[in-house]
């Protein structure tokens, strides 16, 4: 007589190939070949990194204004020709915040393992 499953519960889902061989090769990196168990223990033990960065929503705010402020300096040059060193200005500084918000970001990032 065979012995009974303790796992009677099946779990299915699909993959792309290159998903598969994503897959494979973790597998291949941690010395499994049995992908049941290997994906029934990631699915178990695995984790998943939630970033919770207010840098990048600070980011997304600087680059609506940023945009806003283009378009609203392109609209004024085609209507009077003319453009103003403070509304340059203002977006250059935008621009240099935005450069060190995405360093920083990628710096944090960088520290993840």
């Amino acid at each position: 007589m065979a012995a009974k499953r303790t796992c009677d519960i099946q779990l299915n889902f699909r993959v792309s190939q290159h998903q598969l061989e994503l897959i494979e090769k973790k597998m291949s990196q941690v010395g499994t070949k049995n992908r049941e168990a290997y994906l029934r223990k990631m699915a178990i033990d695995g984790y998943v990194i939630n970033l919770d960065m207010p840098e990048i929503k600070e980011m997304l705010t600087l680059l609506r204004y940023t945009s806003n402020n283009i378009n609203q300096l392109t609209r004024r040059v085609h209507e009077t020709g003319r453009i103003y060193d403070a509304d340059l200005e203002d977006i250059l500084q935008k621009q240099d915040a935005l450069l060190a918000g995405m360093k920083e970001i990628l710096t944090q990032l960088g520290k993840i393992s």
